[in-house]
């Protein structure tokens, strides 16, 4: 099981990103995926799930309105599009599957001024 996340980037308050993720090493269509973060000195924390054909999506209270997790099932991606972004945004963001006990490198996310 392969997680490669990417995207990440320096933005001022208010902006927008979009990260994105290929997976690799399971049966990638079958799955729900899920983005989590971890802010500086703080535990990682689940942002959003997608289901495994994309119809449902649930998100964390803190980026709800905000963020939109999607995936392409054909390319074995998931996405996450974040707009809005404050400073409490920032942080190493990963993506991974249920249940959460694999991950990658993440990417780093930078709210600020």
């Amino acid at each position: 099981v392969r997680f490669v996340e990417s995207g990440g980037d320096l933005v001022q308050p208010g902006g927008s990103l979009t990260l994105t993720c290929v997976a690799s090493g399971f049966v990638f269509s079958g799955s729900n995926m899920m983005w989590f973060r971890q802010g500086p000195g703080k535990q990682r924390e689940w942002v959003a799930t997608i289901s495994f054909g994309g119809s449902r999506t649930t998100y964390a209270d803190p980026v709800k309105g905000r963020f939109t997790i999607g995936r392409d099932n054909a390319k074995n991606t998931v996405t996450l599009q974040m707009t809005d972004l404050n400073v409490d945004d920032t942080g190493v963001y990963y993506c991974t599957k249920p249940p959460p006990v694999d991950w990658g490198q993440g990417t780093q996310v930078t709210v600020s001024s």
